[in-house]
Parts: structure tokens; sequence; C-alpha cells
């Protein structure tokens, strides 16, 4: 007889088991297609925690790879602490900290826009858990604003990040040997927010969750990216007509009437070779110098902030979130709130149930009270009252039209310590050769291509070495104009 899903066992089975002779379960309060998470609770300090289950049959699992990456991770500011991971009857559990709303959540609260100074204050600290995740010697290949959350208590303001199924190590940890430069890969992550050497089949490396991460804030800022809503009638269709959005959309449009520094970014993102080490610390000074000319204060005073102060002086309670109604809620990922979900303790509305994809997490109401957010370890109301909310693990971008921000995998059974991912068939189709001469760097092999020495100007050709030379203003304005004429990528072209 086969082993029964947590879904399908009988909740008194699962609630009776002892996670590590030390956490009971309580509720279910998210569920995806790893299996069930529930509330747990230390027996002995009577601490909550969040608890995964996989069940040992699973097709796929994920479970204990991704504990083994958060013990890689173990000790670095913004990482969730594993606290057991083992085998539990027929499942595999893991004991993960408890958190707080997702930025997607967040966002949703506030009506769908970031302030400039919030984006800001985002920036540096997403910045830094990228660049910790590097140091590390992993990538994280799934960078949106659902794979980021906020503390509880203490830490309500910082962010940390969660989510490493499709995490994978991009250099050997003794050698610092870089992966293989890769083509005719499928496409893993979540396409709303892929990179696009991630669209083309390359291999991804560090520049590419640094690329994300320009999406991600400019999603922030402008409430919606230009390739969101593309209506298809194949998931390959979708990929493919996101993809021609991006390669059409310049950095100059897509960041048109915000700050320049966030063209700057992208340019210089895009402008990275694969095995290129990225300046972190020139990203981040991008962005504080730009908060001190704005006079921003270093408060921690976010959007949620003041949304929250303002409305508790106004006494609206429950916290339900506002309702949103910003062009079509349905594609933004959002859902007009039912009147039936004011009782409930959390802050946004549930979504809809998410429609087919072979590796789209599930959404499910948490019985009990509270709508399992997916997205992360959603513990705690925003307003600090009851510990009612738990989601699931990399949500996409729910849409109205199929496979808008699916997450998917190369591959998705994990063989080894790398990370690599049993070869599969691809579905990729061959990247055409105009492609590839705009991409004739894009691999960074020694031989074949060389870096050229430390630059005397910051010209187009140049772009991609600004970790080894700091330009003036006027020089990285005209480069990404240059970049913005020229679309994408032509710095390479030109290298």
């Amino acid at each position: 007889m086969a082993t029964p899903n947590p879904s399908t066992a009988t909740p008194n089975a699962i609630l009776d088991l002892r996670i590590g002779n030390k956490y009971k379960l309580g509720r279910k309060i998210g569920s995806g297609s790893f299996g069930e998470i529930y509330l747990g609770t230390n027996v002995v300090t009577n601490e909550d925690v969040a608890v995964k289950l996989e069940n040992i049959k699973a097709r796929h699992p994920q479970l204990e790879y991704e504990a083994k990456i958060y013990k890689n991770l173990a000790g670095g500011v913004g990482i969730p602490f594993v606290r057991h991971f083992g085998v539990e009857s027929q499942y595999n559990c893991m004991v993960i900290d408890l958190l707080g709303p997702s930025l997607e959540d967040l966002f949703n609260f506030c009506g769908r826009k970031f302030s400039l100074k919030t984006v800001l204050l985002l920036a540096d600290q997403l910045l830094s858990r990228i660049e910790y995740i590097h140091s590390k010697h992993f990538i994280h290949r799934d960078i949106k604003p659902d794979n980021f959350l906020m503390g509880i208590m203490r830490r309500t303001n910082l962010v940390h990040v969660i989510d490493f199924g499709l995490a994978k190590k991009y250099r050997d940890p003794r050698t610092h040997i870089h992966i293989a430069y890769r083509e005719n890969k499928n496409l893993t992550g979540t396409a709303r927010y892929a990179s696009i050497n991630t669209h083309l089949g390359i291999e991804q490396s560090r520049r590419d969750d640094l690329e994300s991460l320009g999406y991600v804030l400019m999603y922030f800022l402008r409430g919606n990216l230009p390739w969101q809503g593309l209506k298809a009638l194949t998931k390959r269709q979708k990929y493919d007509r996101i993809m021609e959005k991006k390669m059409t959309t310049t950095t100059e449009q897509l960041c048109r009437t915000f700050p320049t520094e966030f063209a700057i970014y992208l340019n210089y993102t895009r402008a990275l070779r694969f095995d290129d080490k990225p300046d972190y610390g020139y990203l981040k000074r991008l962005f504080r110098e730009l908060f001190v000319r704005e006079g921003f204060k270093y408060d921690y005073v976010f959007d949620w902030t003041v949304f929250k102060h303002d409305r508790d002086n106004m006494s609206v309670r429950p916290l339900t979130g506002p309702t949103l109604n910003h062009g079509n809620a349905a594609d933004h990922g959002a859902l007009r709130q039912p009147e039936a979900a004011a009782q409930r303790p959390s802050m946004t509305p549930a979504p809809a149930a998410p429609e087919n994809s072979s590796f789209r997490r599930a959404n499910k109401a948490a019985p009990g009270g509270g709508t399992a957010v997916a997205g992360g370890y959603y513990a705690s109301q925003f307003a600090g009252g009851s510990q009612a909310n738990l989601g699931s693990t990399s949500r996409p971008g729910y849409s109205q039209h199929k496979y808008d921000g699916t997450g998917t995998r190369d591959n998705p059974v994990m063989v080894d310590d790398m990370g690599h991912l049993n070869p599969g068939v691809s579905s990729r189709k061959p990247i055409p050769t105009s492609d590839r001469v705009l991409r004739s760097n894009a691999r960074g092999d020694a031989a074949a291509n060389p870096k050229p020495a430390t630059p005397t100007g910051a010209t187009h050709g140049s772009y991609a070495n600004l970790h080894r030379y700091r330009p003036s203003q006027e020089e990285m304005r005209a480069a990404s104009n240059n970049a913005a004429a020229g679309g994408y990528n032509m710095y390479h072209a030109s290298r």
C-alpha cells in the first residue's frame, strides 16, 4: 500500500508526531508540492517554530537538500536557522525559524507601490543577503519578493531570505574553481524576475541573482513590470514572449522617471561576464549615496510601518490589508478581498488557486484561521497579533494568465553536493546566431575571452569592469545611455 502524503493522512496521525522528541505539531498553516507546513512548538521552551513535512516517497524530494543549504549558510544575518532535520514516521521533517510576512505580502498591503525610501532601505539589505549567499559558494536562482521575509519581534526590520530548493553551488568551496559555462539549459527560477541570460538558456551564475534583484526593485517602484500579463497558449510560448519583451525593453525605458542609479545598476549586472565577481560594495554605495542625496534617514520606517500607524490611529481593525484594485488585480498576484475574509488575521487576501504547472507550489487556506500566504514562513500577524499564518515556499506571481511566474527546475532531482541536477531532455531551442553575437563574451573563458586591462575610462566596452574602476556620474550616465541605445548587453559585442 502506498504511503499517504501529509495532505491525505489523517490529521490526528500527523499531529501526534513528535519531531526530534522536542517539537509538537499544531495546525497546518501552509502547503505546497513538497508537502505541508505546520505550526510547531518547542515543548521545553514553548517557542513557536515552523515545521515542513515531506513524504519520504515524494517523487522529487527536496527538503533534505534545502536543509543542507541552510546549514551551510548558518550564522549569516537574515538566514533562518534550521533547528532540526530528520525522518519521523513516513516524513522528512525540517524545523526552522518562524518569520513574518514576505515582501510580496507587504507590497500588496501597501497598495502595490513602495516609496523610493522603502526600496532603497530594502535594496541595501537584499544586496547584503545575496552577497552573503554568494560568499558561501551558492547562487539562489529564485530571487523574488516572495522569498524575502521580514522577521518577527525584535527582528521585524530585518529581511530574511528563504527557499533554497533551486539553489546551486557555482564554485568549488576549496579551490574556488567556477562551474563551467553551459548553454541550452532549461529555465530555472521565476520567469517574471529571471535574467535575460537565464531565458536564453545560459548556465546561471552570480550575475543572474543580481539582475533578478534589479527587476524586483523596479517591480516595487513601478508596481508592475512590462512583461507581466502577456498572453500565450503554452508555457514555452509564454517564456519566449517574456524573454522577447525583456530584451526589447531598454533599461532607460524600464527605469524612466526613476533615479538613474537603477538603470546604472541593471546595466552593470547585465554587463558582467559569466564568472565575474560582482562588486557588491559598489552597488550598495550606489544606492546609499542616492539615499543620502534624497535626504532620507536610516530610521527603518518602511511604508508598511507608516500604513500600519495611520491605520491604528483610525482604529481600523482587524488588519486585513487594503482592497486591491489597481488594473487587473489578478494579474498582479492579488485578488479583491471578499467580505468574509475580514475575520482572517492575514494581512493579504487569499490568492487564487494556482493554475497548472509542474513545479508550482499550491496555496491553500489554513484551517483554524488565517490564509496560508505563500512565499515563506509567515508566522505572525503584521499588526503584532497572534501567530496565525505560514506559507509554502516558491510561490510564483499569480496571474490570470498561465505560466506568468512559475518556478521550474532544470530537472527536479538533486543528485550531489554541488547541486547539480540529473540530466534531462532540454526543451530549449538553440540560441539564434544573432544572440550569440550579442553575447560574444558572455562565456568568460580566459583563452577565448581574455579580460581587458584596467580601463582608463568608462566606455561601453569596459562597462563590465566597473568593479575595478570608479567612473564619474557623468561617465556612468553616458554608459547607461549607450546601453539603452544599443539594446541588451551590447557592451559584449565591442569587447
